[in-house]
């Protein structure tokens, strides 16, 4: 039943969140809707536990989720660890040359999301150990691009940025209602903020790093970083 509630949340919200109109990007991907049979088997491998950690993501990255349809999803991570191979529904959006939709074609290395799984493997081994204690979920499931680069949803206009939040404020709330998390860690300070405005002040929500390789204190040690917030919730390090 959780599984089914959440594959009935995220496809009503991939609908409402692709009628969004947009001035202030030049190209936006929804992967909730492309790569969506790469999704729909996230969500039923791994959304049926209740009571785990949720950590909150921000958005894809062009390299990761949106190539895959997975939170933090870099390609040979999703491949090889995973075992998910993400099949791509026609029509893809328009796209940025810089930056073509590929699904497991896809080459290039999504630095974020190879950092997090590939911690996630060194430490508990398989995506089912992981699993059994933590679920990640990305606020927004948009990819925005903006003069040939990624761009933040932080940086839409308002009137866009207000219409993207309450939508993606609205498929937080129902995520958090079905899956009853312990806690919720918001993956960088974005994440951590909108968790908090939906969830209230008093809801138990915490921060951790985002590992982009962007951010040099994530590159120091990121890994030592995870295990510090998340280490409550781990098994016992080997």
């Amino acid at each position: 039943m959780t599984t089914t509630g959440l594959i009935k949340i995220v496809r009503k919200f991939a609908r409402d969140i692709d009628q969004l109109r947009w001035n202030t990007p030049s190209h936006v991907y929804n992967p909730l809707v492309y790569a969506w049979s790469a999704h729909r088997e996230y969500l039923q491998r791994y959304g049926a536990v209740r009571g785990r950690v949720l950590l909150l993501g921000m958005n894809p990255g062009p390299w990761g989720m949106a190539q895959t349809g997975v939170p933090f999803g870099d390609v040979a991570m999703v491949r090889d660890w995973f075992h998910i191979a993400s099949r791509l529904r026609e029509p893809l959006p328009p796209q940025h040359p810089r930056y073509p939709i590929l699904g497991m074609a896809c080459h290039r290395n999504e630095g974020s999301g190879s950092r997090v799984w590939r911690w996630a493997q060194a430490r508990v081994g398989t995506p089912e150990a992981f699993f059994e204690r933590f679920f990640v979920w990305n606020y927004c499931p948009l990819l925005f691009l903006k003069d040939g680069r990624n761009l933040i949803p932080e940086r839409l206009d308002k009137a866009e940025a207000d219409a993207l939040m309450a939508l993606c404020d609205s498929a937080l709330a129902a995520v958090v209602h079905v899956l009853k998390p312990s806690v919720v860690v918001g993956i960088g300070r974005y994440a951590q903020q909108r968790a908090t405005a939906v969830l209230g002040a008093d809801a138990d929500v915490r921060y951790l790093l985002h590992p982009s390789p962007a951010n040099p204190a994530a590159n120091r040690n990121w890994p030592a970083l995870a295990e510090q917030v998340l280490g409550p919730w781990l098994p016992p390090a080997p």
